[in-house]
């Protein structure tokens, strides 16, 4: 049973016929769907940024090179030329981190690039030093992470971190900053 479209209608029929008369000819379009691929654009900018903070990762971080450090007990490295005086001020925490870089649950290649962009970001905004949170777990980060600090120019002393800052699992970094900065502590 149709219920008569003109009965009861808050439209007169003289406006259903004038819209009838006005749609007269109008067909069905087809659809034809199109899905985008979500990928947000990527200024040409951080794709640089990108591209360097790989490149950089790529160039000071081998796996293949393995430093003269004990990675197995307290991680304990000082760059030649530094003073020595500095890991022990490290180890008592004399110096406290401005910036914290958490690696758990990140692979060796994700963790190179972080560490990169890390003292990068150390450099760019002047800290002096930083605390990277490796973990204990499966101990492949425990030991591949002071590797690869080890093998950055501006890297000037590791040590283990004290028990506040993360103890077995993490390591206090100091950043070599430019010579004029008058922020050095």
């Amino acid at each position: 049973m149709k219920k008569d479209p003109h009965s009861n209608s808050l439209i007169s029929t003289d406006d259903i016929d004038l819209f009838r008369q006005s749609i007269n000819g109008a067909r069905v379009l087809k659809q034809d769907t199109h899905r985008f691929a979500n990928k947000p654009k990527v200024s040409q900018a951080k794709q640089f940024a990108q591209q360097k903070k790989q490149q950089q990762s790529e160039f000071f971080f081998s796996d293949e090179y393995v430093p003269d450090i004990d990675t197995n007990g307290t991680v304990n490295y000082v760059q030649d030329g530094q003073d020595r005086f500095l890991a022990k001020q490290l180890r008592r925490g004399d110096f406290i981190p401005d910036l914290t870089l958490d690696l758990h649950g990140l692979n060796k290649e994700i963790a190179k690039d972080e560490l990169a962009g890390l003292i990068h970001e150390c450099k760019k905004k002047h800290y002096y030093c930083a605390c990277v949170v490796h973990g204990i777990g499966g101990h492949i980060l425990r030991h591949k992470v002071p590797q690869y600090l080890v093998q950055h120019p501006d890297v000037i002393a590791i040590h283990q971190a004290p028990l506040e800052y993360g103890g077995k699992g993490a390591v206090l970094i100091l950043i070599n900053l430019p010579q004029n900065d008058e922020f050095r502590r």
